[in-house]
């Protein structure tokens, strides 16, 4: 093959058991049609999808038009569950998991499933991580935080060795955006909350020393781009050092972990994605789509495709090398 690899894909299943939700509404699919469906929180409507969340023969025909090979399909980070009981978690986890693997039985050379894990509890998220795995998951996908707790809290860190020592893949999505009135204009959580939760997380892992002490070997990915952080490399070296009483908490300032995580590609524009190859490193960018949401990009890896600042190796590097690297292909 000599397509591309799409590392940031969601799913959602046709329908799933009643998940009994006592702590938060928890998601159930509303069936339109047999090719629409809306997804609902308890009774308000989340977000309207269309079959290529679940056929996979849809699917693979919409890969096939866009030119990629391979899709990682995490899960919508809807559906974590982080506010249920660690024993609620962990069944809701299990039974997406498990109708993952249904999803993409039919194609599995070209569908490659990420589980999801009970974040809440860093025990039960290791038993899932590694049922899953077991069961043909090929990597996680991670909520950038849990409540108040960002990557650095110690339960965390310890699921995140734990993903290190089994040497499987992590994929950290932004979720659970702050709220307030001035953030419901202009989907303006999506626009502004997601890259901020995105550089967030990333910070957290640095400044809150992850990158110190855990092991190098971790292969983590974060979505869209990494958020702003590229842009805000720089400011962040500045305040390490000019305000080291408070931010040198990390060994080394925050560039010197440049290599130590990938990033999608999914910035949708030519001069972001000079950008973000230029901080991160060619051979840290992996293509992403974010497909099949309306704010993702179509045909995935358009703007790699045509991007007039990236030479070929380059190019060929994000649209399926650096993947490969990544999911251990």
């Amino acid at each position: 093959m000599s397509g591309s690899v799409d590392v940031h894909t969601h799913y959602v299943p046709r329908g799933w058991p009643d998940l009994g939700s006592v702590d938060e509404p928890l998601p159930w699919l509303r069936i339109d049609s047999e090719r629409d469906a809306m997804i609902m929180m308890g009774s308000k409507e989340f977000r309207a999808i269309r079959d290529n969340c679940w056929d996979a023969e849809v699917r693979v025909g919409e890969m096939d038009a866009d030119g990629v090979d391979v899709q990682v399909l995490s899960p919508t980070p809807a559906f974590f569950s982080y506010g249920q009981s660690p024993v609620q978690g962990a069944k809701i986890s299990a039974i997406f998991n498990d109708l993952a693997l249904d999803i993409c039985a039919p194609a599995p050379e070209r569908l490659l499933p990420f589980c999801q894990v009970p974040l809440q509890d860093p025990d039960a998220a290791c038993r899932e991580l590694e049922r899953s795995i077991a069961n043909g998951h090929r990597g996680v996908e991670i909520g950038n935080h849990v409540g108040e707790r960002d990557l650095d809290s110690a339960g965390i860190v310890t699921f995140l060795q734990h993903a290190a020592a089994l040497d499987v893949p992590v994929f950290v999505h932004p979720w659970d955006m702050a709220t307030s009135t001035r953030l419901d204009r202009w989907m303006a959580q999506w626009l502004t909350g997601m890259p901020a939760e995105t550089h967030l997380s990333i910070l957290a892992l640095i400044l809150g020393g992850v990158f110190d002490r855990i092991d190098p070997g971790l292969r983590i990915c974060f979505a869209h781009g990494g958020g702003s952080f590229a842009f805000w490399v720089g400011r962040m070296d500045n305040a390490w050092h000019q305000r080291h009483d408070v931010i040198g908490t990390s060994e080394h300032p925050p560039s010197h972990y440049l290599g130590r995580f990938y990033t999608d590609s999914v910035v949708f524009d030519h001069r972001a994605l000079r950008l973000l190859v230029d901080t991160i490193g060619a051979d840290r960018v992996l293509l992403g789509s974010d497909y099949p949401y309306p704010l993702g990009e179509r045909p995935a890896g358009r703007v790699v495709r045509t991007s007039p600042h990236l030479g070929e190796a380059e190019r060929r590097a994000i649209l399926r090398g650096n993947a490969e690297t990544f999911l251990g292909l």
